[in-house]
């Protein structure tokens, strides 16, 4: 099954899920699954809410319906960077639940460098401690699927873009995951993309963040799906940061009041 696949949702959300085994690096409860319906199969991941570990910035069992939220924001720039993900009822009680994406490994999207400025073809994030005093220059690669991931990432305030959260295919398609802490109301872009800061938003970043503006409205169809998945006063912080981003036409710079990098970065 791809990702493209309009069917991929209704499997997640209404197949068997059987738990196959968990995967342990990361830091809430998540199950690698496979999910059966009518004859097909495909692999998921299942986050419970129940395996939620409590944050101080964000409500208790929210995660699972950011993960959602992030998805539905993603399918309505039409970019689809972010594998089908519904919340549903499971082994271990309501979760979200998302296609497992098989990924390619050689291809590289981020790197640390010894050198002063970035070679042609990739964008500085800054400099790294690399042990012994020493230090390298992190950088990633200046690619149109990670600046719509740049873009992506500024709307729904993630707070947690890290190099191990990029999963690039063997078809050329790249996928963002692990959306769990998004929507704050306050500013917490925390991410490795920063290599187009301060620079002019392309074309097609323009023309889907007027696409989000339009169903983002009062009534419009992106405001009622978020509903039952984050607060209103978090679908206005985000409408608010798309009208943010158009007024600037430029990518977002980091601020002082947050780390601006993710920790450990990949």
């Amino acid at each position: 099954m791809t990702t493209a696949d309009p069917t991929a949702a209704v499997l997640l959300a209404q197949g068997e899920l059987t738990v196959r085994g968990r995967i342990r690096e990361a830091s809430n409860a998540a199950l690698y699954c496979t999910v059966a319906h009518e004859g097909r199969e495909a692999a998921c991941v299942y986050k419970p809410v129940a395996g939620e570990r409590p944050l101080w910035d964000f409500p208790d069992g929210t995660l699972a319906g950011r993960e959602v939220a992030a998805y539905l924001v993603s399918e309505a720039t039409g970019w689809g960077l972010v594998p089908p993900t519904v919340l549903r009822d499971g082994p271990h009680g309501e979760g979200m639940c998302q296609l497992w994406i098989e990924t390619a490994p050689d291809t590289e999207l981020l790197a640390l460098v010894d050198r002063e400025e970035p070679a042609p073809g990739w964008k500085a994030i800054g400099f790294a401690e690399v042990g012994e005093g020493r230090t390298a220059l992190l950088v990633h690669a200046d690619d149109a699927r990670l600046r719509r991931m740049a873009v992506l990432d500024a709307v729904i305030n993630n707070a947690d873009r890290k190099g191990g959260h990029l999963l690039p295919t063997r078809d050329g398609r790249l996928y963002g995951i692990d959306h769990g802490v998004t929507f704050n109301v306050e500013d917490k872009l925390r991410t490795l993309l920063w290599g187009w800061a301060g620079e002019p938003l392309p074309g097609e970043a323009r023309e889907a963040l007027e696409i989000l503006g339009k169903a983002l409205a009062e009534g419009g169809p992106l405001a009622v799906s978020l509903a039952p998945l984050i607060t209103p006063a978090e679908i206005d912080a985000t409408r608010a940061r798309v009208i943010s981003l158009l007024a600037s036409g430029t990518h977002p710079e980091p601020g002082g009041d947050w780390p601006a990098i993710p920790w450990p970065p990949v």
